[in-house]
């Protein structure tokens, strides 16, 4: 907890400095210290978005932007925003903060972070963004910028990687300061994501804070188009969130089309960003083919896809049988599957039917504005992939448009404090969640509190491997265990070595002297076919020794 509360208090300053530069080109989101920082995060995750197409996000790009946001929080004199709170808020503030610091000092335990996360931005503090990367992990083609982000403050400011915890302690600021008491209901729920840079939880917080922007009518289209456009960047599900700001724009405000240019820019990073990493403008679709040779094999992108079909229905079915499913039957069976995913579903289903009544009842605006691009966003993603991580955000959003009028802050306090106390005891006690919701596979990873995150955050360590050289490349694969989150580059999980394998091809450096020019894949050769067998039995045996 000590070490994430003096990240904090030295990320903030340096982020509203930051934000306090930006604003003098684009604006801000909103007004106050949330809002900097806010924009500091914007403008510090562009700038390394760009410079790591060309060089590691290492301490060497961390230090200056750190000197730079300081000089300009403390010449500026930025600190005084802090002493227009009340007592009162002041007390609530630091009340919440306690609460994020010590749910967010737990062990990790989303299998993203040990299979995703931690190695994305292992190769962008090491490497910056690598060419073809989705050729030697499929998975690191999706690279977010929210990774980028966190790759950079992550030699120094956050080594523990908990940039989550210090956004919900902003995300609380934000709701003093512009009184949204509804919002804090959500950090209870916001608590679950807070022990790794998952990039579910800012998405969610953005798009709540971009949300009451809109309903408050903010008319600094630019930068609100802007930052909904960098949402979607982080987390393309979020595809209703630039959708809702040009409509925002075009009919609402009725700003000029200057104002959406910055937005579209940033996409067209977004998409240069894919190109560079997967080989395709959005991940993990093949799709618009550019002929770049470091494009992932055509049969590894299938295998995946199937798999992705799997997930909609969480493995119960196999793809064989998924593809025989008539029109009923991939209605009926993902509403009925068998544990809490189809609680979700069935949730999912009615809640949007329900805020279509309510749209049509209120028959307001921008709330019709809303309902249409949460449909237009729900109807891609039950056509590609419905599974509930994917729309999980919808709840979110459903729940502030309808209620934002209902809570006050005696209401919000009282939900905010009967669900912290039910969260930090499945957190503090696991074996609630594994006895009582044994189908949330994620809660059987949850460990017990330990007396020393009180002073650090709890963080695994596994740094067991195996070395394997196929062509040229030498690459390591953790030793009786799936991911590779503590182990030396370059790392390749074993489940993407056996897919490979199966398709006949392997990954290659493109250039076998500079691992940054990236990767390519090849045809395996009959004596190559045979290492490669080797590598497969070896991992199997290292699995039935004790």
């Amino acid at each position: 907890m000590l070490l994430i509360l003096l990240s904090t208090i030295l990320l903030i300053p340096v982020l509203m400095g930051s934000g306090k530069l930006l604003e003098f080109f684009f604006g801000g989101i909103s007004e106050g210290i949330s809002g900097k920082i806010f924009s500091g995060i914007f403008g510090i995750t562009i700038l390394w978005t760009v410079l790591s197409f060309i060089i590691p996000l290492n301490i060497y790009l961390e230090l200056p932007v750190i000197v730079a946001g300081l000089i300009s929080f403390f010449k500026d004199r930025l600190y005084r925003l802090f002493f227009r709170f009340s007592k009162r808020e002041v007390v609530l503030i630091g009340s919440v903060t306690l609460i994020v610091l010590f749910c967010g000092s737990f062990y990790p335990y989303i299998l993203d972070h040990f299979g995703y996360y931690v190695p994305t931005i292992k190769w962008l503090r090491e490497f910056g963004l690598v060419r073809g990367i989705s050729n030697l992990d499929l998975t690191l083609g999706q690279m977010s910028v929210w990774h980028i982000f966190q790759a950079g403050f992550s030699s120094f400011s956050d080594p523990y990687l908990r940039i989550n915890t210090i956004l919900l302690i902003v995300y609380t600021i934000y709701i003093v300061e512009h009184k949204s008491w509804i919002q804090l209901c959500f950090i209870p729920v916001l608590l679950l994501f807070s022990q790794s840079p998952s990039p579910d939880m800012p998405v969610i917080v953005f798009s709540l804070i971009i949300l009451c922007e809109v309903l408050r009518k903010n008319r600094n289209t630019l930068f609100l188009f802007a930052f909904s456009v960098f949402v979607f960047v982080i987390k393309p599900t979020m595809i209703w969130l630039p959708l809702l700001g040009f409509l925002y724009s075009a009919f609402i405000v009725k700003s000029k089309f200057a104002n959406l240019i910055p937005g579209f820019l940033i996409a067209l990073l977004f998409f240069i960003k894919n190109i560079w990493t997967f080989g395709y403008p959005v991940f993990p679709i093949a799709f618009w083919d550019l002929t770049g040779n470091w494009k992932p094999n055509p049969e590894v992108l299938k295998l995946s896809s199937e798999l992705a079909i799997q997930k909609t229905y969480d493995m119960q079915y196999s793809y064989e049988e998924i593809q025989q499913f008539s029109i009923v039957d991939y209605i009926k069976n993902w509403l009925l599957l068998e544990g809490i995913k189809s609680k979700i579903n069935i949730l999912f289903t009615f809640s949007l039917i329900g805020f279509v009544i309510f749209t049509c009842i209120k028959r307001n605006k921008i709330t019709s504005l809303i309902c249409l691009s949460v449909l237009a966003k729900s109807i891609l993603v039950l056509l590609f992939s419905a599974q509930y991580r994917f729309f999980i955000d919808v709840f979110f959003v459903i729940f502030f448009v309808i209620f934002v009028d209902y809570f006050n802050r005696k209401k919000s306090l009282t939900i905010f404090s009967a669900l912290s106390i039910i969260v930090i005891g499945c957190i503090m006690v696991p074996s609630i969640i594994q006895n009582y919701l044994p189908t949330f596979r994620p809660g059987n990873f949850m460990a017990q509190i330990e007396v020393q995150q009180l002073y650090r955050p709890s963080v695994y360590r596994y740094h067991n491997y195996n070395t394997y050289k196929i062509g040229n490349l030498r690459f390591n694969v953790s030793e009786k265990y799936p991911y590779n989150f503590d182990t030396e580059l370059p790392a390749i999980s074993e489940s993407y070595i056996f897919d490979d394998i199966k398709a006949g091809i392997f990954p290659q450096m493109a250039d076998p002297e500079n691992m940054k020019k990236g990767f390519i894949w090849k045809k395996l050769t009959p004596e190559e076919k045979i290492q490669a067998q080797d590598i497969i039995n070896s991992i199997n045996r290292s699995y039935k020794q004790n």
